[in-house]
């Protein structure tokens, strides 16, 4: 005797019906009854008004089959649970993580001390931007007034009677008596206010030795660019606005492509990173993002100031990658990745000709106001002749210098705009969002952190520290599953 087992639904409920057969098929008996109460819900709904079979069972096979069903649609119920309680942890992870705080949280680590000190040295240097082209104006105005520009002119025309040289003659005079007119000035600014605000590490004997070899390099750049020039001028006197920026544009290019191997040597002691996973690392990231580089360099800048710094400066063939010790030993090898890949950032951005262009741009502009404003500002007692007379040039450098004032918020503009490209360059580059905001912690000892929105476009040629730290913020929230760090 077997039972033929049986499920089926009716518009009322659900019933199961028990068929008693013998073995020839005859039925014996028939009954249905309904569904136990001991069947779950979700065995309920499997069969939602269809006749499904069993088969032939014995009353033990079908309540093994019930079991091994149940204990299948519990195992599958508690995956299910499982997952989609994992799937909305993680998406919950995704969705509360909150820049805003996250930024913030990084800011409320630097004391408000550090604060106050960094907020007040950046925003005095504003004040010392306008103090500094008084300063300038005066020593042009000196140099003028009093006719030692065009004594200076004349002694160059003593000198030679070749143009060129009566030319460089001024030009070495001048920077000379600049040099020094100016060095009370330069001592305050650049010796006496970093160490109140202990960023120096020099001592007046060694800052005044680097002060000579800056003022020997300026004596080369300034001769051959200035030079270069006034023989524009005088070539080109109606089209000198538009060959001057050219000339411009090639001497920027020089000192570009000649200060990684010529003049910055001149400053530091530069040497090979020591080989280890961060070198390596570092040249994976140049490799990765084609730059043509085969060694990275670290330079000894801890002996003149606590200041962390990177560069990959160089053109055509000169190219370098350049990390300070200070970089190296007061941060993280996330940071220094971090920092790493900003740098490569300008490289693969191609910032150095876009840079160019933009300042040739701003510089045909300036020449030009140079052009229109020298003739109406020029006095006859000042003896100076012409535009292309040498002895104009103090006139000449004072009227550029109050354009560039004057412009100073679209140049900064240019080189930020440029500088939060690199930011999110090296954030793609080197998938470190922490190690970058650490890093930019570090710059916060002498720069303000959270500007308004006017101060950071008029006066900052970086982007903020708080509009960093969110951007790195914003990447790590947007990458939150790849960019998990140690």
């Amino acid at each position: 005797m077997v039972t033929h087992f049986a499920c089926y639904n009716t518009s009322a409920r659900a019933h199961y019906c028990h068929i008693r057969v013998n073995r020839a098929g005859e039925t014996i008996k028939a009954t249905s009854e309904p569904i136990p109460a001991c069947l779950s819900e979700a065995e309920r709904i499997l069969v939602p008004n269809k006749l499904f079979s069993f088969g032939y069972f014995s009353h033990m096979e079908t309540n093994i089959v019930m079991s091994i069903i149940r204990a299948t649609l519990l195992a599958f119920l508690v995956v299910l649970f499982s997952s989609s309680a994992l799937h909305a942890e993680s998406a919950s992870d995704g969705t509360t993580f909150d820049v805003a705080s996250a930024t913030q949280a990084y800011l409320d680590r630097l004391d408000p001390e550090q604060r106050a000190a960094s907020d007040a040295y950046f925003e005095g240097g504003y004040w010392l931007d306008l103090w500094e082209l008084l300063y300038g104006l005066l020593i042009a105005w000196i140099l003028l007034n009093f006719r030692i520009s065009t004594r200076m002119r004349d002694l160059g025309e003593k000198v030679s009677r070749f143009k060129f040289l009566r030319v460089t003659s001024y030009i070495v005079q001048y920077t000379l008596i600049v040099f020094v007119v100016s060095f009370p000035w330069v001592i305050y600014r650049n010796f006496v206010r970093e160490h109140d605000y202990g960023f120096s590490n020099l001592d007046f004997p060694d800052w005044f030795g680097e002060q000579l070899i800056g003022l020997g390099v300026s004596l080369v750049m300034s001769t051959l660019g200035i030079a270069l020039i006034y023989l524009v001028i005088r070539k080109a006197p109606k089209t000198w606005v538009i060959w001057g920026s050219f000339a411009g544009i090639a001497m920027l290019s020089f000192v570009f492509m000649v200060s990684p191997v010529f003049i910055n040597p001149l400053f530091n002691d530069y040497q090979s990173l020591s080989e280890g996973p961060l070198k390596e690392n570092i040249l994976s990231l140049a490799r990765a993002n084609t730059v043509p580089a085969d060694d990275v360099f670290t330079f000894d800048a801890s002996k003149q100031s606590t200041r962390i710094s990177a560069n990959v400066s160089g053109l055509f063939g000169t190219t370098r990658i350049s990390l300070n010790d200070n970089l190296l030993n007061r941060t993280s090898p996330d940071s220094i990745q971090a920092v790493m890949g900003h740098e490569m950032g300008h490289y693969a951005l191609n910032h150095g000709p876009k840079m160019l262009i933009s300042f040739g741009i701003v510089m045909v502009i300036g020449f030009a106001f140079v052009r229109w404003a020298f003739d109406r500002v020029n006095k006859s007692s000042w003896g100076i002749r012409d535009v292309g007379d040498i002895a104009g040039l103090p006139l000449m450098i004072a009227l550029f210098s109050v354009y560039l004032f004057l412009v100073s918020p679209l140049t900064n503009s240019i080189i930020r705009i440029n500088e939060a490209e690199a930011d999110i360059f090296g954030l793609n580059a080197s998938r470190k969002p922490d190690g970058f905001s650490e890093a930019i912690l570090g710059l916060s000892e002498y720069r303000k952190m959270k500007p308004g929105y006017w101060e950071e476009i008029i006066f900052f040629d970086h982007p903020s520290g708080y509009n960093r730290i969110y951007l790195s913020m914003q990447w790590k929230k947007e990458n939150l599953e790849s960019s998990v760090e140690d």
